[in-house]
């Protein structure tokens, strides 16, 4: 059952919105803070400049409380106090009040101190320290903030003057409840688009997972499809999975084809031996009933229990060395003259089939860094090859060249040679062409052998047209003895 991808806030996807919507409230919450805070600022500043001024008025002018209650300076207090101090009941956006050295408010143009001008004398706990600092304070009047500041008159009073800051607060209020709602808007939609955007990315990831679940399902052909509009790391990460299945998919055929080789290979082998064994065991059984009085046909049981373990003893052999080149042996390495090796090869062979016409193409000293004792065995093995599947008049032809950086042996016979189907197989082991004589092992050898050396054996033939292998080997830099 293919896993399904997790979903909610323990999911990729749910994670980097919530990353996203969470540094964006961060920066709304900051930004409207610093804006708001600014703001205030500001307006607090208008406010603070506004009292400075009308405190900087009254103290320069130099008047005194009674002049301030006279008609001599009536002018004067119609344009700067009469005002503030006349329509305070009606609005409380501002508070003048004058008020003792011990803070009591007095009375002003015959009028006894309102509400107002005595909650603020009562908040301004000395008019001595607020007139002797130069910055206004804040204050709570009622219940509402203000801004206040004070100034000694000439015969000692104090005036205090006060404006409330309860439209700034509001002001600021509705500005914040109008930034929230903005951000709140704001962060619905960057999630919305946010979860979009991260489903769209990490689709390829899903893919991922797919191909994943696939290929341990046993479908190792799947591979992750490219997205649209991939990005660097993803589509990189997709090119390295691909890469990865690629090589799981190359061994496990590998694995595979080398179990089906291992047995069938153990089947052949077993095949092999089983029918040597059969005829001695056979012959044994004859002996040992007595049915072998005759001493000519004892002699003959005699031969052929010899020629059949002759035969097992020789398929041992070549089990052994490929099992030992499958091993990766420890080559013995040295110069060695090929041309010598195929002049050798041919006199054996012409004297073991002397009607065999031997033609050899190999002058001159050409050498190889390799195993002697190897390149022989690939020589007696082609032979062995040509004596045992062409007729004994067929022509044979060895040949030993260096070309392009490379040496190159040849032997090739006029032979039936081989269809198609047989030569794709000819060095598999324990193949033989039409169920010929032979154990199946001799080219098998040849390619392990080639194959120890860094070299490649390939075969030419047709029906008719004989056989050719070519060994070729690299040639590497090596010091004359």
């Amino acid at each position: 059952m293919r896993p399904r991808a997790r979903r909610g806030l323990h999911s990729l996807r749910g994670q980097l919105t919530l990353a996203n919507v969470g540094l964006l409230a961060v920066g709304i919450v900051l930004a409207t803070a610093v804006s708001l805070m600014g703001m205030r600022h500001y307006l607090v500043g208008q406010i603070d400049a506004e009292l400075i001024k009308t405190r900087d008025s009254i103290s320069s002018s130099g008047v005194t409380l009674r002049q301030v209650d006279s008609l001599r300076v009536l002018d004067f207090v119609r344009d700067r106090i009469t005002p503030q101090y006349m329509d305070q009941q009606a609005t409380s956006d501002s508070v003048f009040t004058a008020v003792d050295s011990r803070g009591e408010p007095l009375a002003l143009f015959g009028i006894q101190p309102t509400e107002a001008q005595r909650s603020l004398a009562t908040a301004v706990a000395g008019p001595q320290a607020l007139a002797a600092d130069t910055a206004p304070h804040d204050v709570s009047v009622h219940g509402a903030t203000y801004r206040v500041t004070a100034t000694r008159l000439a015969d000692g009073p104090y005036v205090l003057v006060a404006i409330s800051t309860e439209a700034l607060d509001n002001g600021i209020a509705k500005a914040l409840k109008l930034d929230l709602t903005a951000g709140t808007l704001l962060l619905a939609l960057l999630c919305c688009l946010t979860m979009f955007s991260v489903r769209r990315r990490l689709r390829p990831l899903e893919d991922m997972v797919e191909t994943s679940s696939a290929i341990a399902e046993g479908d190792f052909t799947r591979r992750v499809p490219s997205s649209h509009h991939p990005t660097q790391e993803v589509e990189q990460l997709r090119l390295a999975l691909n890469s990865m299945l690629h090589q799981v998919e190359s061994a496990y055929r590998t694995r595979e084809r080398t179990a089906a080789q291992l047995r069938r290979f153990v089947a052949d082998a077993s095949h092999e031996l089983r029918t040597p064994l059969a005829a001695i065991r056979g012959y044994l059984q004859l002996y040992d009933k007595g049915m072998l009085s005759d001493p000519g046909q004892r002699k003959r049981a005699w031969d052929r229990m010899n020629a059949e373990a002759d035969r097992m003893g020789r398929l041992v052999d070549e089990l052994l060395t490929l099992a030992r080149l499958d091993q990766r042996p420890e080559l013995r390495l040295r110069n060695v003259d090929v041309t010598r090796l195929v002049r050798e090869a041919a006199e054996d062979l012409r004297v073991q089939q002397p009607d065999r016409p031997v033609s050899v193409a190999a002058d001159g000293v050409v050498l190889v860094h390799a195993d002697e004792s190897g390149l022989r065995q690939v020589l007696g093995n082609l032979l062995a090859n040509v004596r045992t599947h062409t007729p004994g008049d067929a022509p044979v032809r060895l040949g030993a060249e260096r070309a392009d950086g490379v040496v190159r042996l040849c032997v090739a016979d006029e032979g039936p040679g081989l269809a198609e189907d047989d030569a794709a197989r000819v060095f598999d082991r324990f193949f033989r062409a039409g169920g010929g004589a032979g154990s199946g092992l001799g080219l098998a050898i040849v390619q392990g052998v080639v194959r120890a050396h860094g070299g490649e054996v390939a075969v030419r033939t047709a029906p008719g047209e004989g056989l050719a292998v070519t060994v070729t080997l690299p040639e590497r830099k090596s010091v004359r003895p």
